[in-house]
């Protein structure tokens, strides 16, 4: 089991790349147009860069639901794979078997 702190942090930056996404995006659109002058392109940068750091998608770490282990993470399932392999032994994850060959 991960820290509690540190699963409590990841979804503190989750929740601000949300709120901050819009802004963010307008402000990139703006600092990539070829067609604005580059005193305007600048400008926006500041603005990016002025933005808070936890705003940045960049900075979320993909976690277990279950656990908050960091490594070894299935998107699909959104949990570790110690998590996963634990459901699935005991059945609760329907389509999933152990294999054999």
């Amino acid at each position: 089991m991960a820290k509690m702190s540190a699963i409590q942090k990841n979804k503190r930056r989750r929740r601000m790349v949300a709120r901050y996404a819009d802004k963010r995006n307008a402000l990139r659109a703006i600092a990539k147009d070829q067609s604005l002058p580059a005193e305007e392109r600048f400008a926006a940068r500041l603005k990016l860069s002025r933005l808070p750091r936890n705003s940045a998608p960049a900075r979320i770490r993909n976690r277990c639901e279950l656990t908050g282990r960091p490594r070894g993470f299935h998107r699909k399932y959104k949990m570790s794979r110690i998590a996963l392999r634990d459901l699935a032994s005991s059945g609760h994850l329907p389509g999933i078997v152990k294999s054999s060959w």
